[in-house]
């Protein structure tokens, strides 16, 4: 296959996905709902559980900006790379999966094309919800727009890669709830977020260990570095090389040859 054969799948698929996300307006509001009203609302009760005591403009500024927003970023993310992967099981049950992973072009390709489309969607949401909490006086220096563009961009492959490994486990849009919930709510409470690793530390050994080695925490404080000019290498590292474990087994998953159902009806 030709470069240009490639590329013009790549975009095809790219734009079947923000087709899809224009026209499910209720899909674009719900992942903005949700951060928002962590945002406005939820927010506020960390003040005790973070020990600040610093009068406004301040408090502002610490709580909401350095550790409340770049958390909800990765929650946009996060839920948008399960949204994906719950795309991927609808479209194998309608039989548009099956189709396009019939087709002459590599299968890590079509899979990577499906994942860049979700990034790019993403990437949408985020900066919305950043335009929305700057009109709420949220505002990191202007570079840090720029700047974290690499970042969301990195950590939405690393995100929705989990979310197409889990939806090569995933058979059916039943199932689709309970796993999301195994696997988002775990990551998300147990992470850097919402809080501090030192406040963690704090609580729960047990917990600070989790945080510290959940990827989703990584994912957060390359975000938050970022947003500030600033680049963590470790988180960067550590992302990277979660984003490369779980796109490969993702890919696996899908290998008609080597993949989960195949070894399934072996085993039967």
């Amino acid at each position: 296959m030709s470069f240009l054969h490639c590329w013009r799948a790549m975009w095809g698929i790219i734009g079947r996905e923000l087709w899809r996300f224009i026209k499910q307006r209720e899909r674009f509001i719900s992942a903005l709902v949700r951060p928002l009203i962590w945002l406005f609302v939820f927010a506020a009760g960390f003040r005790a559980a973070l020990g600040i005591a610093i009068t406004p403009p301040y408090e502002t500024y610490i709580l909401y900006e350095v550790y409340i927003t770049p958390g909800l970023v990765g929650m946009i993310q996060l839920f948008n790379g399960m949204q994906s992967s719950l795309s991927m099981v609808y479209d194998r049950e309608m039989g548009s999966m099956r189709i396009l992973m019939v087709c002459p072009l590599p299968r890590w390709f079509l899979l990577m094309s499906k994942l860049i489309a979700g990034v790019a969607v993403s990437v949408l949401q985020v900066y919305v919800f950043l335009a929305i909490a700057w009109g709420y006086d949220i505002r990191p220096p202007w570079q840090g727009y720029l700047w974290v563009l690499p970042a969301l961009i990195l950590v939405g492959l690393m995100l929705g890669a989990l979310g197409l490994l889990l939806s090569s486990f995933i058979k059916q849009l039943e199932n689709f709830a309970g796993v999301m919930n195994f696997v988002i709510f775990p990551m998300f409470f147990m992470s850097t977020a919402l809080y501090p690793l030192w406040k963690i530390q704090e609580s729960s050994m047990l917990l600070h260990t989790l945080a510290l080695y959940n990827p989703f925490s990584q994912a957060v404080e390359l975000i938050r570095f970022a947003l500030y000019g600033q680049f963590n290498q470790t988180a960067f590292v550590y992302t990277l090389v979660a984003f490369i474990i779980f796109m490969s087994a993702a890919i696996l998953g899908y290998n008609p040859s080597k993949g989960i159902e195949t070894r399934k009806k072996g085993a039967e």
